[in-house]
């Protein structure tokens, strides 16, 4: 198409029933996902998040404004619609559909209208990208993959309208502050010009991106030391240096997998241990794969370019730092779009080949159909705290995380047998898995296993410092047996932990009664008053 000639509006005017098409896909996809509950991170993050609606939260500092894109989304959503789980899936649901509309828009101007309904249409309804969508907290990357897939688009209307090259630069920034993983976006541009020839007409203002992108890029690397210790902490995964010869062929060809077979989707790709003949299998895949977009650069530069796009995509997370996950799905939400561009190249070559479009035609409906279906059936795995740790048990066995969370389940249920059963093979497999020590201590405690519980609760405030509850609940094991000032120690380092916990003041002051240190019972009180004027038990203990 003539960029020179193009006019948005009068594009969409003439693509309203492509985009109509589009529309209906992602919705028909998605529709049985809106009554889903909040699950996993969903649940601190915004149920339990008490800051959602405090706008000076977001903005309290530099990097909280920077990052505040999602935060101010997401108060918009709670203050007109509430904690609805619906309404903050719609948003994400909404952006996946933006993401597609404009991946029609910028393969219809590379290549063809048949093309990009090709392309849009399969990654419209793919199951590998349902994490992102249709689990809220995986909606970031949706966000950040529509604003740099808009700015790629915008910086193709550069190169013949100048004005668009500033656009692309503030949808760049807007991904960069959704989303450090946009920072590849440079490498994308140097592969998409190379490929498509594609060059902008002022190069010195493209790169005034260099700027920001470095500056932003340098505040998100002196993070990765904090990210480090979060994951070490919170989800208790070991440091240290990751293989990338392992890691890599590993991640790629596993990504390649579920794209083209997506059947073991789960929350946590825990099933990475090969053999030795397993792994040199992947090797070979991987450097075929290689060889492939070397050969693609020769004799086919698109493919070249969408190849490479997949494998730039997925960088920020196959550093050997261990500050991501070895696999996730929501990674490849961006990346897959290259392998789905060069599906829809095959699909079209096919039709070709035989000189028959029908061909193409009706390989894609089933295509289409089959993926359809996958989405529809991955998205019931959503639906509560239940289902998916229930799913996830299917493809993730030696997850030492969803045995945590199926302990939990069996916990609620009443089965405590399996409960402890759970809790224990999540520590058999992390030894250092403080969660797992806490909630086994709360089972044995609610079968009134009481030298167990203490034992486990000492071994979750080990390996989990910050674990607040554990001396919480070890001080309640205390105080029930009359040992007040071992109850008063656990009660103090769980608030030195949480010191903003009025709750915790109040049970102090409690315990410092039963020591007959009435001044000190009086000092707790007024502080917890201080941090909640509303807690009614502190205000009548603290009556005479």
């Amino acid at each position: 198409m003539n960029l020179s000639n193009f006019n948005l509006k009068n594009f969409f005017s003439q693509n309203r029933a492509v985009f109509a098409f589009l529309a209906f896909l992602v919705f028909a996809v998605y529709l049985n996902s809106l009554p889903n509950e909040f699950v996993s991170d969903d649940i601190p993050a915004i149920l339990n998040n008490e800051n959602l609606d405090n706008l000076a939260i977001i903005f309290s500092s530099p990097l909280r404004a920077l990052r505040s894109f999602q935060p101010s989304l997401y108060f918009l959503i709670n203050h007109f619609l509430g904690k609805s789980p619906a309404a903050f899936r719609f948003a994400n649901i909404c952006f996946h559909l933006l993401t597609t509309v404009t991946i029609y828009l910028i393969i219809y101007f590379l290549h063809n209208r048949t093309l990009a309904i090709f392309t849009a249409s399969v990654m419209a309804v793919h199951p590998v990208i349902t994490e992102s969508v249709a689990w809220i907290s995986g909606g970031g990357h949706t966000m950040y993959s529509f604003f740099l897939i808009l700015s790629l688009f915008l910086y193709t209307l550069s190169t013949k309208k100048e004005n668009y090259l500033y656009l692309s630069m503030i949808a760049f920034l807007l991904a960069l502050i959704i989303s450090e993983k946009a920072i590849i976006f440079p490498l994308i541009l140097l592969a998409y010009s190379i490929s498509y020839k594609m060059k902008p007409k002022n190069w010195k203002k493209l790169a005034i991106l260099a700027l920001p992108t470095l500056i932003i890029g340098l505040i998100f690397l002196a993070q990765a030391p904090g990210r480090l210790k979060w994951l070490q902490t919170s989800h208790y995964q070991e440091g240290g240096f990751i293989d990338p010869f392992l890691q890599i062929p590993i991640a790629i060809t596993s990504y390649l997998e579920l794209i083209f077979w997506p059947k073991n989707l789960t929350l946590y790709h825990s099933e990475m241990s090969f053999s030795q003949g397993e792994y040199l299998l992947r090797l070979i895949v991987f450097i075929v794969f290689l060889g492939i977009i070397a050969y693609s650069f020769k004799r086919n530069r698109p493919v070249f370019f969408w190849l490479s796009f997949f494998i730039i995509s997925l960088l920020p997370t196959l550093t050997p730092f261990g500050i991501s996950w070895i696999v996730a799905e929501r990674y490849v939400y961006l990346g897959s779009l290259g392998i789905f561009v060069v599906i829809a190249l095959l699909i079209q070559k096919i039709g070709q080949l035989f000189k028959n479009k029908n061909i193409s035609y009706a390989l894609f409906a089933i295509i289409l159909i089959t993926l359809s279906i996958r989405t529809i059936i991955r998205n019931a795995d959503w639906k509560n705290q239940d289902t998916l740790w229930l799913a996830t048990a299917k493809t993730s066995p030696s997850s030492p995380q969803n045995h945590n969370n199926l302990g939990d389940l069996y916990g609620r249920q009443g089965d405590f047998e399996k409960s402890i059963y759970h809790f224990k093979k999540a520590i058999e497999l992390n030894p250092r898995y403080a969660d797992a020590y806490h909630n086994l201590a709360n089972t044995y405690a609610q079968i009134d296993n009481i030298d167990l519980a203490i034992e486990n609760y000492q071994k979750a405030v080990e390996f989990g410092p910050h674990l607040w509850q554990s001396h919480q609940n070890l001080a309640g094991i205390y105080f029930e047996q009359e040992k007040y000032d071992l109850a008063e120690k656990e009660m103090k380092k769980a608030i030195k932990i949480n010191p903003q916990n009025a709750n915790l003041y109040t049970n102090l002051g409690i315990v410092c009664l039963k020591l007959n240190d009435n001044e000190k019972a009086k000092q707790a009180f007024q502080q917890a008053l201080q941090l909640n004027p509303q807690d009614i038990r502190a205000r009548q203990l603290l009556t005479p």
